[in-house]
C-alpha cells in the first residue's frame, strides 16, 4: 500500500526529489525541482443562472536534470513516495537517450529572495458563495438581458530546490471574473482580474456589459481601410500577449526573429511598458529560482530591454532578468505580467457626456474619443494570428462590440471586422495619439499571468474586410 506523502511545506517535497536525483545518480548530475499546490475554483453561469461549480486541490512536481551534457525535464501530479521516485527514474532514463545540451547554463547559485508580498486570506480560501454574490449582482445589473460567463479564484503555493544548495518558496492568489450581457444577438464583456475577490465588483461589470450589448444592436457594415481607433483594454491586452511572446524574448531576440532594437526608440514616446511580477502577488522566483523584479522593457518610447532565462542570459553575456518558464529551452523566456502605462503626464477632462457614449465606456476612455474626429471604438480582439513572427504582422477579428465614432462620440454600432496589422508598427512613434490614465488588469487563461493597460488611441489600424473574410 502506497503511502501518501504529508510534507510540512512544498518546500520539504522539492528537497526530497533532489534527494532522491543525488542518491540514484550521483554527485554528477545536477537537478532543480519546483513544487506546486494549486487550489483552483470555477463558479460559471449561462442563461443568467449558474450551472457549475468547481474546485479542484493538486501537487505538482517539475524536474529538470542535467546528466552527462544532455538536459531533461519532466513534470507529474504525484502525490506518493513511490511517486517522486518514479518520476525521478524517469527523468533519468529520458535524459540518457537525449541530445547533448552544449548551452547549458548551470544551476542558479544560492541567492537571498524577499519573500513576495502576502496574499489576501479571503481570496485564497474563497468559498463558492463568495463567488456566487459577484455572479448574483452581475446578472441583477444586467437588468433582465441573457447573460453567461465565470468568476474564479486560485491559489497557488510554490517552492523551489536544486542541487546547488539553492531553495525559496512563494505563493500566489488571484480572482477573476469575465461575462457577456446579449441584447437581439449583440454581446457586451466585461472582465477584471485583482489579487483579492473584493475588488470585483459583479455590479459595476454586469451593467458596463449590458449598456454594450445594448448600444451593440443593428450593426453597420463599414467598408474595408485603414482607420483612427481607440483600442478598449481587452484589445490592447492581445496586443501586450504577443508583443511579450514574440517581441521580448531573448530566445528569439538572439536568434534574430524579434523586431526589438535595445537602445532604439520603436514606440511612441508616451508609451512605457514594464513587467512587473511583484506589482502584485506574484511569486518572488521564477521556474529556475531566479529572483523575479520589474523589468522596464520600454522607456517613454525607447524600448530598454528583453526578458532572459539563464540560457539565454548566458548566450548574451548577462544576468539572467527572472523569466524563465517551463518549456522555455524550446520557446524562450516570456514576460507574463505586463503594464502599460502613459509616459505623458497630461490629464484628460471626463468625455462630452453623450448618452450613447457614456452607455458604451467609462469616462477615462470617453475622453479619448473625444478627439477622434472619425474612427472606430474596439472593445475585443480574437482569433488573432501571428502571420509574421518578426514584424509581428497579426490577423485576427473585432468582437464584443465595435462602434463608428463621429466628432468625438459613439454614433453606430459596426459589423465585425478582420484586420491585418503590425502590432509595433501601429505603436511607432507619432502613431499613438492617446493613452488612457486607468489602467484595468485582464486575466489569461492561466492564473497568475495578466495583462494591465487603459485604452489607447491610435492613428491608423488596417481593417481587411468584415468577419467572413
Amino acid at each position: 500500500m502506497r503511502a501518501t506523502i504529508r510534507p510540512r511545506s512544498e518546500l520539504d517535497v522539492a528537497g526530497q526529489v533532489i534527494e532522491l536525483v543525488h542518491r540514484l545518480a550521483g554527485p554528477a548530475a545536477s537537478a532543480e525541482a519546483t513544487v506546486t499546490r494549486a487550489e483552483l475554483a470555477l463558479t460559471r453561469f449561462a442563461n443568467s443562472f449558474i450551472h457549475q461549480n468547481v474546485g479542484e486541490t493538486h501537487h505538482t512536481v517539475r524536474l529538470r536534470l542535467h546528466l552527462a551534457g544532455r538536459t531533461v525535464a519532466s513534470s507529474g501530479s504525484v502525490g506518493t513516495s513511490d511517486g517522486l521516485r518514479e518520476l525521478v527514474e524517469r527523468t533519468l532514463a529520458a535524459v540518457r537517450l537525449g541530445p547533448l545540451d552544449p548551452a547549458w547554463p548551470g544551476l542558479t547559485p544560492p541567492t537571498p529572495i524577499p519573500p513576495g508580498a502576502p496574499v489576501d486570506e479571503a481570496t485564497a480560501y474563497a468559498e463558492p458563495g463568495d463567488r456566487a454574490e459577484r455572479v448574483r449582482a452581475f446578472v441583477a445589473a444586467a437588468d433582465g438581458l441573457e447573460t453567461a460567463g465565470y468568476c474564479r479564484t486560485a491559489h497557488r503555493s510554490s517552492a523551489f530546490a536544486n542541487s546547488a544548495g539553492h531553495s525559496v518558496r512563494g505563493q500566489i492568489a488571484e480572482a477573476a471574473m469575465d461575462g457577456i450581457a446579449r441584447s437581439g444577438g449583440a454581446d457586451g464583456v466585461a472582465r477584471l482580474a485583482a489579487d483579492r475577490l473584493a475588488d470585483l465588483d459583479g455590479s459595476v461589470l454586469g451593467a458596463r456589459a449590458a449598456g454594450k450589448a445594448r448600444a451593440a444592436t443593428d450593426p453597420v457594415e463599414l467598408p474595408p481601410g485603414r482607420y483612427e481607433v481607440v483600442l478598449e483594454p481587452a484589445a490592447v491586452a492581445d496586443l501586450l500577449q504577443h508583443l511579450s511572446a514574440y517581441g521580448f524574448n531573448g530566445k528569439r531576440h538572439h536568434e534574430g526573429q524579434s523586431f526589438v532594437e535595445p537602445g532604439t526608440a520603436q514606440f511612441d514616446p508616451m508609451v512605457t511598458l514594464v513587467d512587473d511580477p511583484l506589482d502584485r502577488s506574484g511569486p518572488p522566483f521564477d521556474v529556475e529560482g531566479t529572483r523575479r523584479a520589474a523589468l522596464t522593457l520600454v522607456d517613454a518610447g525607447v524600448t530598454a530591454a528583453v526578458a532572459h532565462d539563464r540560457r539565454t542570459a548566458a548566450l548574451a553575456g548577462v544576468p539572467s532578468t527572472g523569466h524563465a518558464v517551463p518549456g522555455g529551452a524550446a520557446w524562450g523566456p516570456v514576460p507574463r505580467n505586463l503594464r502599460l502605462t502613459a509616459t505623458s503626464a497630461e490629464v484628460r477632462q471626463p468625455g462630452s457626456g453623450d448618452a450613447r457614449t457614456a452607455a458604451v465606456v467609462d469616462p477615462d476612455t470617453a475622453a479619448l474619443l473625444a478627439g477622434v474626429r472619425r474612427g472606430l471604438l474596439v472593445s475585443d480582439f480574437w482569433y488573432t494570428r501571428i502571420l509574421d513572427p518578426k514584424s509581428l504582422v497579426s490577423t485576427g477579428l473585432t468582437r464584443n462590440g465595435v462602434w463608428l465614432v463621429e466628432g468625438g462620440v459613439v454614433t453606430r454600432a459596426v459589423r465585425d471586422l478582420r484586420f491585418t496589422e503590425s502590432y509595433p508598427r501601429a505603436l511607432r512613434p507619432g502613431a499613438v495619439l492617446g493613452v488612457g490614465h486607468t489602467p484595468a488588469r485582464q486575466p489569461d487563461r492561466v492564473d497568475g499571468v495578466w495583462w494591465e493597460a487603459p485604452a489607447l488611441r491610435l492613428a491608423g489600424w488596417n481593417f481587411t474586410g468584415g468577419a467572413s473574410g
